[in-house]
Parts: structure tokens; sequence; C-alpha cells
């Protein structure tokens, strides 16, 4: 989906490595029509779902996850699943997923200051020894494959059941996936996580 934000070229030739067919569009009708949706997003949330708001596409995204059939948020699409962020004020989110955005903790758990933003590649950890990862795009993937983040603000989702993946940063626990159903989202950009990422789109292709 094009919005005007997102990383969608390197998105875009990823999903293809991986056999999709993929139409770029931000016309709501496209989206409805679409099998499957992809939702990128980089820089701030509120910008992100303003851009959403001008598209027309608050309504369409929320009608498709409610068609049951599959979708996909990548780093701030992940946390616009959501139903706020607390990045630069409050923002209200998609509320497909319920939870809010926080800021990643500036210190770690010993109480030392950490960079902010959290940058490169981190182990995924797989909660209750991987069962939750079972039908998900996660199915493919082992507990400490390695993924690539670029995040200030993480997801922190109400209930524990949609927390697919999680991975560590200066000691602290961070939402690396989530999911339901069918609506999934990735922290992490799989599109700059090589073979490990692509494993991770070819399962969404192919559910």
């Amino acid at each position: 989906m094009d919005y005007g934000v997102g990383n969608l070229l390197s998105v875009r030739r990823a999903l293809e490595a991986c056999g999709g067919e993929v139409t770029l569009s931000g016309a709501p009708a496209d989206v409805e029509a679409a099998e499957r949706l992809v939702v990128p997003g980089v820089g701030a949330f509120g910008n992100c779902v303003s851009a959403l708001e001008r598209f027309g596409l608050i309504e369409p995204i929320k009608a498709f996850a409610a068609s049951g059939r599959p979708l996909l948020g990548i780093c701030v699409g992940m946390q616009m699943l959501l139903d706020h962020s607390e990045e630069f004020g409050r923002h209200p989110g998609l509320g497909l997923l319920p939870g809010r955005v926080a800021a990643i903790p500036a210190q770690d758990l010993e109480g030392r200051p950490q960079k902010i933003p959290h940058i490169g590649w981190a182990a995924l950890e797989m909660p209750n020894g991987g069962a939750a990862r079972q039908g998900t795009i996660l199915q493919d993937l082992s507990d400490g494959e390695e993924v690539y983040f670029v995040h200030s603000f993480a997801a922190q989702p109400a209930d524990a059941t949609h927390g697919l993946s999680y991975c560590r940063y200066g000691g602290h626990e961070i939402a690396a996936a989530i999911g339901r159903d069918a609506i999934f989202g990735c922290q992490f950009h799989p599109e700059k996580s090589g073979p490990t990422g692509l494993r991770v789109l070819s399962r969404f292709l192919s559910l």
C-alpha cells in the first residue's frame, strides 16, 4: 500500500523475490480489492496516521482487516495496528489490536544510558517455546534468529497472547512481532532482514 510513507521499493522487491505480485496504490478501491495488504510506515506515528487519513484509507483498512484477509504492518505500520501511540503526544491508531505504543526506555535495566533509536540486529525470542508462531508469519522461524530493527518507540499489546515474538534491548523486552487471526505486525524490517525476513514474507504470501 502506497500512502506516501514507507520504504516501498525495498518492501516491493522483497515481496516479489518471494513470488508475490505487488500493486503499489493508495486508492481505497485497490485496498478493498486486494488479496493481501501490507501497511508500511517510517517516521512519526502521528504523521503516518495523518497520511492514511488524507488518502481516505482508515476505514478501508479496517474493513479489510474485518474481512479476514491477511494484513501485515511493518515498523510504524505495525504500531498503527494498536489503539494509540504516545509519540509526540497521544495519537489514535487503527484499533485492530488492543494496546499502546510507548517510548523505548533511555536506560538499560542496570540504569545505564542506552542509545535511542534502537538500530541493528537482534535475536527473536519466541514465547511458550514458539507454540504461538504456528499458523502465523513466524511459522518458519526458530528461536534466536536475528532480524533488523530501526525504532525509538515500541508496541505494548494489551493481550499477551498477541505477542508472537520479542527481542531484548538493554535487557528490556521489546515486541518484535504481534498478531491475531490474519492480522500481523513486524516491528523489525523483514525486507532488510536477509533470508530470515524473506521467510517471514513468504509465509505471509502463503496465508
